[in-house]
């Protein structure tokens, strides 16, 4: 068995090229961009919402209070009524990523431990190469994707989204077990 411990420098390392990549996907490729379309009358849906003063957080409309009341005929009634909508509301002001981008390496830096930890327990120092990228790339690979697929199951994220995303997933899973191979105990 390896020490965890010993597998620092990969998942920082992971981490670090994830982050790195990501931000190359996410700022400069452009593919992502169709993920999120445009409200139709967009001005006058933000005027109409801007009275409400609706804070930051998820909400769904309309919104039942347990399941019984969704099968009441007045609840079917505003679901035919429309519009039946999840929404995210972000504060008021500039988009700042910091806390967001913080957020994210640690996200990364926690799926290279949770690689670090199946590989360490699996693989012995002085492993092979391929060895050590199939097991941490794998379990990047979960971490990363599998969690993207539930969104359109059961939120109607649009599958194309999604899809990119599980792309985009298997490529930081490659650079991590890539990393992890790279820096596999001897």
């Amino acid at each position: 068995m390896v020490s965890i411990m010993s597998l620092w420098l990969p998942i920082l390392l992971g981490a670090v090229f994830v982050f790195i990549v990501s931000s190359v996907i996410h700022m400069f490729l452009g593919y992502h961009s169709s993920d999120y379309k445009r409200l139709p009358n967009e001005e006058q849906v933000a005027a109409a919402l801007r009275p409400f003063n609706i804070p930051p957080g998820n909400y769904t409309v309309p919104k039942s209070g347990s399941m019984k009341e969704m099968g009441t005929p007045e609840f079917k009634q505003k679901l035919n009524q429309g519009p039946v909508l999840m929404m995210t509301v972000l504060p008021n002001g500039p988009i700042t990523m910091g806390k967001q981008f913080v957020q994210w390496f640690a996200f990364s830096a926690l799926i290279g431990i949770f690689a670090a930890y199946m590989a360490s327990r699996t693989l012995s120092a002085g492993a092979e190469y391929l060895a050590v990228f199939r097991v941490t790339g794998t379990v990047a690979f979960a971490g990363y994707g599998l969690a993207q697929i539930p969104e359109s199951i059961w939120f109607a994220r649009n599958w194309p989204a999604t899809v990119k995303s599980v792309f985009d997933a298997l490529i930081y899973a490659v650079l991590t077990g890539g990393v992890f191979g790279w820096l596999w105990p001897s």
